[in-house]
């Protein structure tokens, strides 16, 4: 049996080729060289919404899988863009959405949008990295939460950030011992608490953000015994399901920036 962090560790100690492995699989392949072969000739919010492969293939790069089918929401978010601050992205509470809006960026650029990197090799190089952290997940939760919070912690500028991610938040309750119950709690009151207990300039320090992937991932294996461990090396790198267990549930319809 093996613990969750030594399963984290067995990703992330050449992760470069845990990326490759993941690059090289048959559908990623196919799908990635559609997109690539594809995407520049999308030349509006419209055609980029009305090819499904394209489309779909996006959302999944930027953790937005699960909102696929709301595209009226995304063409609200794409159309208002981000450049004014009381555009509909700007407004959400999920920073994913204004990292969309930012990559296909149609309101500020137009028919050139898709042209910048972001959207070509940029989009591919993070539908891989979700890949990878969704397969991940398929075996072990915390292994995907682990892997996320690795990637978007640093990016996170506040503790109300942190806690408008329903993923960073769940790494952080479990990294501190919390109950399920605390999340109920009045976000005020839960900022304030995590605000005494977490630096978010650590997030920055490479060795303090490594320190607590270990600390959660130490807590998680206390509090999951029977759900933790995956039983064989191998399982972590034969072929996945094609789809993953989505962790990062969306805040989005239930929060808005005050």
């Amino acid at each position: 049996m093996l613990s969750t962090y030594f399963s984290y560790n067995l990703i992330t100690r050449d992760l470069d080729r845990s990326l490759d492995r993941v690059e090289a699989r048959p559908l990623v392949q196919r799908e990635s060289e559609y997109y690539l072969e594809n995407i520049t000739s999308v030349k509006s919010i419209d055609a980029f919404l009305s090819d499904d492969r394209l489309f779909r293939y996006a959302m999944k790069a930027y953790g937005l899988e699960d909102m696929d089918y709301a595209k009226a929401f995304m063409e609200k978010v794409l159309t208002e863009g981000i450049d004014d601050e009381e555009s509909f992205a700007n407004k959400l509470s999920d920073s994913r959405y204004k990292e969309f809006a930012e990559v296909f960026n149609f309101a500020r650029h137009g028919e050139t949008a898709t042209l910048f990197e972001r959207a070509q090799q940029g989009t591919v190089d993070r539908y891989v990295r979700q890949t990878l952290e969704e397969d991940a997940g398929n075996q072990n939760e915390a292994v995907r939460l682990a892997l996320y919070f690795e990637r978007k912690a640093p990016e996170v500028g506040s503790v109300y950030g942190l806690l408008a991610d329903s993923a960073l938040a769940r790494v952080t309750y479990t990294m501190l011992g919390l109950p399920d119950s605390f999340a109920a709690l009045d976000i005020d009151k839960q900022a304030e608490f995590i605000k005494e207990r977490i630096d978010i300039e650590d997030f920055g320090d490479p060795e303090a953000l490594a320190e607590m992937v270990r600390r959660f991932t130490a807590m998680w294996d206390v509090q999951n015994p029977d759900t933790t461990a995956v039983n064989n090396v191998s399982i972590l790198f034969s072929e996945p399901a094609e789809y993953g267990i989505s962790t990062n549930l969306l805040l989005t319809l239930q929060q808005m920036k005050s």
